[in-house]
């Protein structure tokens, strides 16, 4: 028979059992693989300790904005522009920026559904920090807002002064969502086969929707969805990701942050609609162009001017300045649409320097097509996804 002191010894062993598995299921437990933009193993110290240091207890997430504005830090006046597509835009909003004394230090332009987005951070050309001047600064909006709202009256540029602060990549993902690019202006003029494979499903046992994506894979892919989700307002629960190879597959379990599944056919073509434009955003359509050089005032604008001047239309661009050096990628195609002949990359070679201009790619810019579900289903997650066993019921 076993006396009081084991027994208490052994209820305090099966208390000790419970508290873990508590701890165990009520804990967060993501493991991500992930490599570098060149495909092999991050060893950075400084990559490692960003990240670190981004997702530890010294992180700050920033809250959704639903304005476009101007903010200042020390170093640089921050400028978010939104407004209607149009061939030359990029052209004409560094040549005011240009015109106003204003440097270029920073930039990530993107463009989708006859809309256009972007981040600059600037500085005084004379001064070399950030913008600090009340009347100045509202010129500079008023200027701008002019310029972006040109092409389209009835969606014209928002322009508002905020002091908020948060990811370049984010915050563009933000203003186009509030702008509603997903929207399409005339679904039938796009091509499906372009289109990534979103679906939202409800999973019959729980209180979960399901969201598989089938796309080709590409850099931050799983970031531009993740906080496509969050800003509609969704969380999610679980996730499974498959990258190996040319196409991605994503897969998540999400509850609205109210604890609701999605709730109707509406709201589940809203879901689909949001993701599908998140990751066309980012999409790199045309041909690519590199520019490394010294870095100069006016320099955008003088870039920019050439390839209007050459009827090239910029897709996507990101600017960048390190130690001195401006490194500019551009994703331009014909001012049609049409694929970019090489005559006229030869002339823009020769205006701007064959050393100093790079193309990289291929003008070819229609995606393949995507393969079958079944066979993407074939691969990593066909024995772990819940959809494959037969709990999820889809909207009928």
């Amino acid at each position: 028979m076993v006396d009081g002191s084991w027994m208490v010894i052994i209820f305090l062993l099966f208390l000790e059992y419970i508290i873990l598995i508590i701890i165990i299921f009520c804990s967060v437990i993501s493991v991500f693989n992930v490599t570098g933009q060149d495909g092999n193993k991050v060893t950075d110290e400084v990559i490692l300790d960003y990240i670190r240091k981004s997702l530890g207890p010294e992180s700050c997430f920033p809250t959704t904005m639903r304005s476009v504005g101007v903010k200042q830090t020390m170093d640089h006046t921050a400028i978010e522009l939104l407004g209607s597509d149009r061939p030359g835009l990029l052209s004409e909003v560094s040549a005011v920026l240009t015109n106003l004394k204003c440097n270029i230090v920073n930039a990530e332009v993107w463009t989708h559904n006859t809309r256009a987005a972007a981040v600059m951070h600037v500085t005084d050309e004379e001064t070399g920090s950030a913008i600090t001047d009340p009347k100045r600064l509202s010129l500079v909006k008023e200027l701008l807002r002019n310029v972006l709202g040109g092409g389209n009256r009835k969606r014209g540029a928002k322009t508002v002064v905020t002091d908020d602060s948060t990811h370049t990549d984010r915050r563009l993902h933000q203003m186009m969502f509030d702008d509603r690019d997903y929207e399409r202006v005339d679904d039938d003029d796009f091509d499906e086969k372009q289109r990534p494979n979103v679906d939202v499903v409800n999973w019959s046992d729980k209180d979960y929707s399901v969201v598989t994506i089938e796309c080709k894979d590409r850099p931050k892919l799983l970031f531009d969805t993740v906080c496509t989700l969050t800003d509609m307002q969704y969380v999610v629960f679980h996730a499974n990701i498959d990258a190996e190879g040319p196409q991605a597959y994503q897969e998540y379990y999400i509850k609205h942050i109210d604890g609701s599944p999605v709730k109707s056919d509406a709201e589940r073509q809203r879901v689909i609609h949001c993701l599908e434009a998140a990751i066309e955003r980012r999409v790199s359509e045309g041909l690519k162009l590199e520019i490394c050089t010294t870095d100069r005032v006016g320099l955008l604008s003088n870039v920019t001017r050439i390839f209007r001047e050459n009827s090239l239309t910029v897709t996507r661009a990101e600017v960048t300045t390190k130690g001195g050096k401006a490194v500019n990628t551009f994703y331009v195609r014909g001012a049609s649409g049409c694929i970019v002949d090489s005559k006229t990359i030869e002339s823009i070679r020769q205006t701007i320097g064959n050393t100093i201009l790079k193309v990289k790619g291929s003008p070819e810019s229609v995606p393949q097509d995507s393969p079958t579900r079944s066979s993407i289903f074939s691969g990593l997650f066909k024995s772990r996804s819940f959809v494959n066993f037969g709990l999820v019921k889809s909207y009928s």
